[in-house]
């Protein structure tokens, strides 16, 4: 079973992959057979390519997270952060206000993201 000590640092690492535009690595986090639902409500995208081809179009250097509280573990392989998105929305800067909760195998990759948000969740400067 995981440590909560290993879930909380696996979702900072992909805080900081993300952060570094360091594509391949932040793969790296991902299970093969992971899922991601961005927003959740959105047809949730399947495998290792398809999670590839989502990531490569946000890990571009315009688009950044910021951590807003601590990440907070479970009883369980999941754990749970409050995020802020910046990024470009159709050529306006936005910051999206958001939860991700990840779900793990027993290695450690993320099987399962799930981020919450809705459209009162966008700000526009």
């Amino acid at each position: 079973m995981l440590e909560q000590t290993e879930i909380k640092q696996a979702m900072q690492q992909y805080i900081d992959h993300f952060n570094a535009n360091d594509l391949e690595s932040l793969l790296g986090l991902f299970a093969e057979t992971a899922s991601l639902e961005e927003p959740v409500g959105s047809i949730p995208i399947e495998g290792e390519e398809a999670i590839r081809q989502s990531y490569s179009r946000v890990v571009n250097g315009d688009t950044k997270i910021k951590l807003l509280t601590p990440i907070r573990g479970s009883h369980s392989h999941s754990g749970a952060m409050a995020i802020e998105i910046e990024t470009n929305v159709k050529g306006q800067q936005a910051l999206i206000q958001a939860i991700e909760i990840m779900s793990f195998d027993e290695f450690g990759k993320i099987m399962n993201l799930q981020v919450y948000w809705g459209k009162e969740d966008i700000h526009f400067s």
